[in-house]
């Protein structure tokens, strides 16, 4: 028997859908992605700038879990004809992939344009053209040039020029082809877990002052590439830019926690968010007056967390054509009790907050330690997103499942399916404009502090072969199969 429900939602939509129907409406497009670091390799080849990965990896190995680094990857420098041909495979709609800044710009400044970047990175745009996969670029993912960082990087206010200078190259050079752009990736992941931890490059410990600094200066050079690209390259080229934010939902443990759990979402998303999208702009008035208080009470004369000027709040504000949310992982939170040690975790902020993380133990887990999944948790952020800045385009920029490899990844598509369900019902019962889904990863890829242990890729990448070979995993097919039905079963 079919059986259709109609929500209240719905039902004040004026539309209605079934249960069996899961499928994705038409025009929902699907993709993945990699980053330039992550996969290129041929990290000296020719000109190339040295970025600030390559100094992290290579000045002390031992920050990465398997003493590994990027130098050679997957080799897309030399292999991106083979990364075309698994897309094509895949049957995506578009792949995105990031620039490598001091690959495109040696001394990280336009005074040099390397001939041989932009070689590269034309060769990948016109052969994804050629296939029918449209190009969706990210400016920054991480590689800051090693020259900018000498500079003091993203923690110098001048950064922000220095990166929409940047920008104009390569809205310059590939803004004919290129109609999507991404600014920046996680800035969440630059700069507070950067500098909490310095699990991330450039390695330095700074979290009362560098990674609030950042925080600002990251949302500025955002503004300046957006304006950019606006003022310049709009009218001729018709493109969409936006940033790539790391979402992560809080659950409360108890109804006491609530207050709490809006709190996080506000210090995670809303530093990184309300500036932009928001009609006041700025940062997020609660989050504002508590790191205004710890100020004070660890004693500077001045606030750590810095503010912005009127001309910068207007500069900022309003600078996107969608909201691109990347996600992976839910926690539940609480309030510390007294004297309880709160942890470290870099994501949250719990010293600024005084709460606890954790898990619920009904949430799914893979067998990457301490990784824990909850795919209800992105319908929930979506929501959180509708309800503080209102009706907008949703683009899912990454999503994706770690384990420790294997071909027969069952689990990941398990992981899929439930994900692609909470999608369908952003959509279809909550009325999210989400019009794009983006897989990470394409392959196997050097993770970050994890190097080459954990795995997300779609294509399992032998990393003891030369030719690195690319060989699809189970989950290749059922994506694949989503991608061309636009339909899941449940």
């Amino acid at each position: 028997m079919f059986w259709c429900k109609v929500t209240i939602v719905s039902a004040l939509l004026g539309v209605s859908w079934c249960a069996e129907d899961w499928t994705f409406p038409p025009g929902f497009k699907f993709g993945t992605a990699t980053s330039a670091y992550q996969v290129e390799g041929a990290w000296n080849i020719s000109d190339k700038g040295e970025s600030i990965w390559d100094r992290y990896a290579h000045a002390v190995p031992t920050r990465i879990k398997d003493g590994s680094n990027g130098d050679v990857a997957c080799d897309s420098y030399h292999l991106w004809q083979t990364d075309i041909e698994k897309l094509v495979e895949l049957g995506v709609h578009y792949y995105r992939f990031s620039i490598s800044w001091p690959r495109l710009l040696p001394s990280g400044f336009p005074n040099i344009i390397s001939e041989d970047g932009v070689r590269y990175y034309n060769n990948l745009i016109d052969g994804l053209l050629e296939k029918g996969i449209e190009p969706f670029v990210t400016l920054y993912h991480y590689d800051l040039p090693q020259s900018i960082q000498d500079l003091g990087g993203w923690t110098n206010p001048l950064v922000a020029d220095w990166f929409a200078d940047y920008a104009n190259v390569a809205y310059s050079l590939f803004g004919d082809r290129v109609k999507m752009w991404l600014t920046i990736n996680e800035p969440l992941m630059a700069c507070d877990l950067s500098f909490n931890t310095a699990k991330q490059a450039p390695g330095i410990v700074s979290p009362d002052h560098g990674a609030y600094l950042c925080n600002k200066h990251i949302l500025l050079a955002h503004a300046k590439a957006y304006r950019v690209y606006d003022n310049v390259y709009r009218a001729e080229y018709n493109g969409e830019v936006s940033i790539a934010n790391l979402l992560i939902w809080y659950d409360p443990v108890t109804a006491a926690d609530a207050e709490l759990a809006e709190l996080a979402v506000q210090y995670n998303t809303g530093r990184y968010s309300h500036a932009i999208y928001s009609k006041e702009g700025g940062w997020p008035p609660a989050i504002e007056e508590i790191m205004a208080e710890n100020s004070r009470k660890k004693g500077y004369k001045r606030p750590n967390f810095p503010s912005f000027t009127q001309d910068e709040i207007e500069l900022i504000k309003g600078t996107y054509d969608f909201y691109g949310l990347n996600y992976y992982m839910s926690f539940t939170l609480r309030a510390a009790a007294e004297g309880e040690t709160v942890g470290d975790y870099p994501l949250i902020g719990i010293p600024d907050l005084n709460a606890v993380h954790g898990y619920r133990k009904e949430w799914p887990t893979t067998n990457v330690t301490g990784y824990t999944l909850n795919p209800e948790g992105i319908r929930n952020l979506m929501d959180w997103l509708k309800k503080n800045y209102g009706d907008m385009k949703i683009v899912i920029t990454e999503n994706g499942y770690p384990n420790l490899g294997g071909l027969d990844d069952r689990d990941r598509i398990e992981f899929y399916q439930g994900l692609f369900k909470q999608l369908i019902l952003a959509i279809k019962e909550d009325g999210i404009n989400l019009t794009h889904y983006t897989a990470w990863a394409l392959m196997d890829n050097f993770e970050w502090s994890s190097g080459y242990t954990t795995k997300y890729g779609l294509y399992e990448v032998d990393f003891s072969d030369p030719q690195r070979t690319r060989t699809a995993r189970a989950s290749t097919k059922y994506y694949k199969d989503v991608i061309k039905s636009l339909r899941i079963n449940v």
